[in-house]
């Protein structure tokens, strides 16, 4: 299974929460015990993986509300592949979710026996989400120490802009969304681009992504199940 920003992105802004007036953000699930389910299909529409997630340890402290995201993965005939969790912090009217998701899970298995130094930006979203915003930028670099040898690996996901908004339709139900475009670089030696194109629903988080490379779609990602 290749490494896979969303997270993603996926592992980023998934979600079908409610959310009252002071829970300071609509687009990420910080409910305890909230599950959802993000299932990946390549360009031929065949299910290659499915992310299941769910909330867990939500607790208000001094630095806002914060949860824990954990997830499993599963290939296609349901085997699992690996676990993964990251953090997420609703303060000041937005969301930062923990740089360390922008890991794929696959790579986090890949390392797991390896000494890792990991730093970065935290993936934020804004409440107020508007056609025509351009949100801020995130980034992981992972310095890999392996028999005296050291690697360097990052994640950049740039260009962060809302183009508009949408209804979309997937096996969870049909969304309003909002949609978000960004560009994602991968450099381990060698540079590698992808283009995102993300829809996100109040209430929901996010239900729908497709990535390209050169301008031909190579996946796409729907929220396939979720709970409250």
């Amino acid at each position: 299974m290749k490494n896979k920003i969303i997270l993603i992105i996926l592992s980023i802004c998934v979600s079908p929460f409610v959310f009252s007036q002071h829970d300071c953000n609509m687009y990420y699930p910080l409910k305890d015990g909230a599950t959802f389910q993000i299932t990946t299909y390549d360009k031929k529409d065949k299910a290659t993986s499915v992310l299941d997630y769910k909330v867990l340890n939500v607790s208000d402290t001094p630095d806002g509300k914060v949860g824990t995201i954990h997830g499993v993965v599963k290939d296609k005939k349901g085997k699992m592949v690996t676990e993964m969790e990251y953090k997420v912090r609703c303060k000041d009217n937005k969301i930062s979710v923990d740089f360390n998701s922008l890991m794929s899970p696959q790579m986090l298995e890949q390392f797991k026996d390896m000494e890792i130094d990991v730093t970065g930006t935290n993936l934020d979203w804004p409440n107020d989400l508007r056609a025509g915003q351009t949100l801020p930028d995130a980034n992981m670099k992972m310095k890999i120490s392996m028999a005296g040898m050291n690697m360097n690996f990052s994640i950049d996901i740039t260009d962060r802009k809302v183009i508009g908004a949408e209804s979309v339709t997937t096996p969870a139900g049909t969304f309003d969304c909002m949609v978000i475009t960004f560009d994602t670089q991968v450099n381990m030696g060698i540079k590698q681009t992808t283009s995102s194109k993300q829809w996100v629903s109040k209430d929901v988080g996010m239900v729908k992504q497709e990535d390209y490379k050169n301008g031909k779609i190579i996946d796409t990602s729907l929220l396939t199940a979720f709970s409250i």
